[in-house]
């Protein structure tokens, strides 16, 4: 299979189902950030960190697939002529938004209590989570886009919002485990 197909050349490109849009519409928008997200996680999977998160993380970046499964195709092309549906792959459910709540309740209860908003930093690791943070709150706010114009699967939405909590108590977590810094934010009085 080659990689290269030349189909995009005139700036579009085909979404599940064929239909040919423009490749800075909305829809590719929204899984092309899911995509980058996927690979910010990839390259926090690839740190020195512990083996649960690893495994966390693998899981995630499996779903995150799913979800751009999800977002590629439009509502109108979910389901074949023949009745069946198109993506023939197990969809985001509660339990997958469960698993994120589990996970930082978990790591959570190891954490000290929050007092101060953190900034960002203290270990390169824990950087690479922030930004992983804010790669998917972009993604939801893209999906979120999306679902107005056109409908967005509703646990789709709610993962990706769970998902960049599960990412900051992550960090946090990290930030512990490498005894990195974490830095509180304390505003300027004027």
């Amino acid at each position: 299979m080659k990689i290269y197909t030349k189909t995009g050349d005139t700036g579009t490109t085909a979404l599940f189902g064929g239909t040919r849009v423009p490749k800075h519409h909305i829809r590719i928008e929204s899984y092309g950030t899911v995509d980058e997200l996927n690979s910010y996680i990839g390259l926090i999977r690839d740190q020195e960190i512990d083996p649960r998160s690893k495994e966390v993380l693998a899981h995630i970046q499996n779903k995150l697939f799913t979800v751009g499964a999800i977002l590629a195709t439009p509502p109108e092309k979910e389901i074949l002529k023949n009745g069946k549906e198109r993506l023939n792959i197990s969809k985001i459910s509660e339990e997958e938004i469960e698993l994120l709540e589990k996970e930082m309740d978990v790591m959570n209860d190891a954490l000290p209590e929050m007092t101060h908003f953190v900034l960002p930093g203290g270990h390169t690791t824990v950087s690479y989570c922030h930004i992983g943070r804010c790669v998917c709150r972009r993604a939801e706010r893209m999906a979120t886009l999306l679902n107005e114009q056109d409908r967005v699967d509703p646990f789709v939405l709610k993962y990706l919002n769970r998902l960049s909590d599960y990412l900051f108590v992550l960090a946090r977590k990290l930030s512990q485990d490498l005894q990195g810094e974490e830095v509180k934010w304390i505003p300027d009085k004027y």
